[in-house]
């Protein structure tokens, strides 16, 4: 399935995308919750009456749409870094031996069309495509061979970065410099894991103004998915809803000659084979 979260007059209701529209899955099914962590704490069962529910409402026009993140509300946004090696090598870093993890704050989730704004108080903003996996089970001490059980699918993600906060603060301020508001692009559906076969081979791609800036392959991540369910599962539990960010290729601004920073006007698209394309306009904070 193709799920994503709509905005409505009742507030935010999972939808299934069609070829002929989106689905409020609520409306079709009373007895499916609103929000999608609700959805995928219900497990198999919700799931199963989701798809039900998804051939049998009527559809809303993709037009008439205004689209939120697919998981609105999550509890937690994690991210990794340096988790293609291309990417590590322009950093200047090596490839680490474990994963690097960091997070985000919900209020850097930004839904797609919605503009991503450049803070007043930094001048190095950066873009960074990213395959999102989304939690489906509660879990803690994830074995890697089980680690796919828990994940209910996969989005489109850009891990804004302000560089100057994140490489320049003192200490290496890596949580201030991703998580200002609207630095957590996310979108536009969470395609459910059944749509995939594993080892993920995805094509990532990023586009700033139409121009191709970093094209690559998930198969290329140093960590696989699993790896990385399983690794951060040692310290936290994991719940359903919760937002994984596994890393970017080379190609992000900093590492270019000279280097590009977004700027006013800009428009960044994230697109991942299977998934689509997650757009959003730059605009200058206010």
């Amino acid at each position: 399935m193709r799920l994503a979260t709509i905005h409505t007059k009742r507030g935010p209701r999972i939808a299934a995308l069609r070829k002929d529209g989106y689905v409020d899955l609520q409306a079709a099914d009373g007895r499916l919750p609103s929000t999608m962590r609700q959805l995928l704490a219900g497990g198999p069962e919700l799931l199963t009456l989701a798809e039900q529910a998804a051939h049998r409402g009527d559809p809303i026009p993709a037009e008439e749409v205004v689209l939120l993140p697919p998981v609105h509300d999550p509890e937690k946004i994690i991210c990794v870094g340096a988790n293609y090696a291309d990417h590590a090598a322009e950093s200047g870093v090596p490839v680490p031996p474990e994963p690097i993890i960091f997070c985000k704050f919900l209020t850097a989730l930004c839904a797609p069309e919605q503009p991503v704004v450049l803070p007043r108080v930094s001048n190095e903003v950066d873009y960074e495509a990213e395959l999102v996996v989304v939690i489906g089970r509660t879990g803690r001490y994830i074995p890697r061979e089980k680690a796919h059980e828990y994940i209910a699918g996969y989005t489109c993600g850009n891990d804004v970065s302000a560089r100057d906060w994140q490489l320049r603060k003192p200490g290496n301020q890596w949580l201030l410099g991703k998580s200002f508001d609207t630095f957590a692009p996310c979108g536009p559906v969470l395609v459910t894991r059944d749509e995939f076969t594993h080892p993920l081979r995805l094509p990532l791609e990023l586009r700033l103004n139409g121009t191709v800036m970093q094209h690559s392959n998930t198969e290329q991540m140093v960590f696989s998915v699993e790896d990385l369910v399983s690794y951060v599962s040692q310290v936290f539990t994991l719940k359903p809803g919760d937002l994984l960010f596994t890393g970017t290729p080379a190609g992000v601004g900093m590492a270019r000659k000279p280097p590009v920073f977004l700027k006013p006007g800009d428009w960044v698209e994230v697109e991942i084979g299977q998934i689509g394309v997650l757009r959003n306009p730059v605009v200058a904070e206010k």
